[in-house]
């Protein structure tokens, strides 16, 4: 079972480009057995996936919520998340029985990105520790090394703006119960960097959409 689980649709309004169908499809085409739809504070995306999921395809509902810490996506939601308070957001993806991950996590190049803490472990499920679109390799190794410090759940995603970028990164299971696989963590991380050139492209949807 390869999944990648950090991927944008067009409901990332800002930012985002693939139409939650063609998000499914060029996952498919790229042999994925699902993905984590994850829009900027918004499921709408993700459910909209699922619609047009074939049968052997699985859409885990997300998002990548902004809270006044930086980003966290919530798996496994069921609705949408009210709060923008970090400990009020974890609180809320928990009541959902959904995962607090933290995405590209000491990325110094994203003012979004979230610097966990120590006293932060408690509450966190687990951090990326593979992100395609971080343009530096050290913020992942980072990232690895803190999940390794404080025995943290590694996640791995493409961060997909476009098509193109989906299963750049994920996790490889054998396990058929995907919540299994993550929460008892027998998964692996796979992962290779996404073009400079989807930075450029992403920057310049920012401008047009801002304009």
């Amino acid at each position: 079972m390869k999944y990648d689980l950090h991927v944008h649709t067009s409901y990332s309004k800002k930012c985002g480009y693939t139409n939650p169908k063609n998000a499914v499809k060029a996952a498919v085409k790229y042999g994925l057995d699902g993905i984590a739809i994850t829009d900027h504070d918004t499921i709408k995306g993700a459910l909209q996936a699922k619609e047009y999921s074939p049968g052997f395809f699985d859409v885990i509902i997300g998002s990548e919520i902004t809270t006044n810490r930086g980003e966290i996506i919530g798996l496994f939601l069921s609705e949408d998340i009210k709060s923008n308070k970090f400990e009020s957001v974890v609180s809320e993806i928990k009541n959902q029985n959904g995962l607090a991950v933290v995405p590209h996590p000491f990325d110094a190049l994203r003012k979004s990105a979230f610097h966990p803490e120590a006293e932060d472990v408690e509450i966190l499920d687990g951090i990326e520790s593979f992100n395609s679109r971080c343009t530096l390799k050290k913020y992942n190794d980072i990232a690895e090394n803190f999940a390794n410090k404080y025995n943290l759940m590694k996640t791995a995603g493409s961060d997909a703006h476009f098509p193109s970028e989906i299963g750049n990164a994920g996790i490889i299971t054998e396990n058929c119960d995907i919540v299994d696989a993550i929460r008892k963590r027998d998964l692996t991380v796979f992962g290779r960097k996404s073009s400079v050139l989807n930075h450029a492209l992403t920057k310049s949807l920012k401008l047009m959409r801002t304009i």
